[in-house]
């Protein structure tokens, strides 16, 4: 059988175009959006991935600062420069990249990101606010998988998610999006045993372990749909995922491409949570109206 490859790109391209249009909303009322991204890493992929939000903030009209403070930066430092951030009128998104310095306690910084900055989700109020429902940027990458889904039109209510990854970047969040849309889901780990018994019957599988692959052709069934959220880089340079793209195509009905699928996505989603950060913030700042009336 063939397998459907669900890009990204149309995707992205659409909602880069509404973060567009707001910016430049925005800039005409007077204020340019601007995002701030923190790294403190050597990891290739890392920076590969930082690199493409900075283009794509540059084609959307936004204002992106790269603050690359070293893989040895200290814990102090990063909790100085995102408590600046948090408090610099001029700055509407903060992403703190991953990963960080060994021994760096990314709980603790990630809870320094205000939440009306948070544009990645990243700070546990924002999770919080998610899992009751209450208004929250979520984590761009998982809202890239469900926004990718509802793209292609795959059902998802009352329908089995397999969700391979528990973290609070991507699994968790994911499985709070997925469930508001009424699907079941299961998250599976690594004391989850053998995967397949999960997968198999899964009619979506969405892999997002950070382990290349991992997922095979023996892992899904002819009806699945795969989404594969892993970015890992190869010795040679490419950009791989956590799906064995060769054993799965031609056994699952449809699979994510890597790069091009859910990290084009996830791009455009951070630079639409920047312009509507921006415009938040904006009417925060406004002035309330005089109220007048007429005496009786």
């Amino acid at each position: 059988m063939s397998t459907e490859v669900l890009s990204g790109k149309g995707l992205a391209a659409l909602i880069q175009q509404r973060a567009q249009d707001e910016a430049r909303l925005l800039e005409y009322e007077g204020q340019r959006p601007s995002l701030a991204v923190v790294v403190a890493t050597d990891d290739e992929s890392t920076h590969w991935y930082v690199r493409s939000i900075e283009r794509a903030a540059e084609r959307a009209g936004i204002g992106c600062r790269i603050l690359d403070l070293g893989h040895d930066a200290t814990e102090q430092v990063l909790a100085s420069v995102l408590k600046d951030l948090s408090a610099e009128p001029t700055v509407n998104g903060i992403i703190l990249q991953t990963p960080l310095p060994a021994g760096v306690r990314t709980d603790g910084l990630v809870g320094l990101i205000a939440p009306e900055k948070d544009i990645d989700g990243a700070n546990p109020l924002s999770l919080g606010r998610l899992a009751v429902g209450q208004p929250a940027f979520a984590p761009a990458t998982a809202q890239a998988v469900v926004e990718l889904l509802e793209h292609f039109q795959v059902p998802l209510a009352g329908r089995n998610v397999a969700v391979v990854g528990r973290s609070a970047v991507v699994g968790k969040p994911l499985s709070l999006l997925l469930l508001e849309k009424d699907a079941t889901v299961t998250i599976c780990h690594s004391k989850s045993g053998a995967l397949e018994r999960y997968t198999r019957p899964a009619d979506v599988v969405v892999v997002a372990a950070g382990r290349t692959g991992l997922l095979t052709g023996s892992h899904v069934s002819p009806a699945s749909v795969v989404i594969d959220v892993g970015t890992n880089v190869l010795p040679d340079g490419s950009l791989v995922g956590d799906v064995d793209e060769a054993s799965v195509t031609g056994v699952a009905a449809a699979l994510t491409p890597v790069p091009g699928g859910v990290g084009s996505v996830t791009t455009a989603l951070l630079l639409l949570h920047t312009a509507e950060a921006a415009r938040a913030q904006a009417r925060l700042l406004e002035k309330p109206a005089l109220v007048s009336g007429t005496a009786g």
